[in-house]
């Protein structure tokens, strides 16, 4: 586990975002995650989670408490949160996108831009056409080299979290919005993020020349879609490969 830091004021904020300056674009530096109740246009972001590459830290940004503020407070060089996730030059690396963008663009107009997918780094390194996508918990599970004592912390921390916010098991994603946040969700939430740069790492190696250019069009096919006015971010369909790669 790396360092994680709760930031849930504008001062906190703009000193995180002072240290995002400068930062290596290869391999990219900033790997993101959100949480919230319902995430997606018809719901509300909690969290959002920041790994930085470079510094090996991890920064839960408390979305709930600091609302718009989140977006558009500046670090002294005057660039905002919003201004690092609509860049084209700062890679974001993510892991499906879709909803995501659907909640960042539906309540807080923000377009994401220069964004890598690692769902479709996945599905695009296979030689084997797919009809279906994978997830997050089969990637980090299949495709990197845990260590017994890795996959054992890894599973019981997302077994707790889960307890605590999965309706069916008896948990309301309301307590991504409790606060304080709890040892728990606060667990839960910097844990995921930490794999993202590993699973990069190994796409990356895999992923032929001409398919990054495919990887970067069908993400930002993704991120369109998420933006329309009938998106739908729950269903079987979101299981659903591009038609390009199925």
């Amino acid at each position: 586990m790396t360092d994680t830091d709760l930031i849930d004021t504008k001062e906190a904020l703009s000193a995180v975002l002072d240290t995002l300056e400068g930062l290596p674009a290869n391999p990219p530096s900033l790997y993101i995650d959100l949480e919230g109740v319902n995430l997606g246009r018809h719901g509300s972001i909690s969290i959002f989670q920041l790994y930085v590459l470079p510094t090996s830290q991890t920064y839960l940004i408390d979305v709930q408490t600091l609302g718009f503020e989140t977006f558009t407070t500046p670090g002294s060089h005057g660039r905002t949160l919003k201004d690092i996730l609509e860049s084209k030059t700062i890679p974001k690396v993510v892991f499906d996108v879709r909803n995501d963008s659907d909640a960042l663009f539906s309540h807080f107009q923000i377009r994401l831009q220069g964004i890598q997918d690692l769902q479709l780094m996945e599905l695009a390194r296979s030689t084997v056409r797919k009809p279906h996508v994978k997830g997050l918990s089969k990637c980090i599970e299949r495709d990197l080299e845990l260590d017994d004592n890795e996959v054992s912390a890894w599973k019981r921390i997302k077994e707790k979290g889960i307890r605590l916010f999965a309706p069916e098991r008896g948990g309301s994603f309301e307590v991504f919005n409790a606060r304080p946040l709890s040892d728990e969700i606060r667990l839960y939430c910097s844990y995921d993020v930490q794999f993202l740069p590993r699973l990069w790492a190994y796409y990356d190696r895999k992923l032929a020349p001409g398919l990054r250019d495919s990887v970067e069009s069908a993400t930002k096919d993704r991120v369109a879609l998420s933006q329309a006015t009938d998106y739908n971010g729950k269903g079987k369909h979101m299981a659903l490969a591009p038609d390009i790669w199925s």
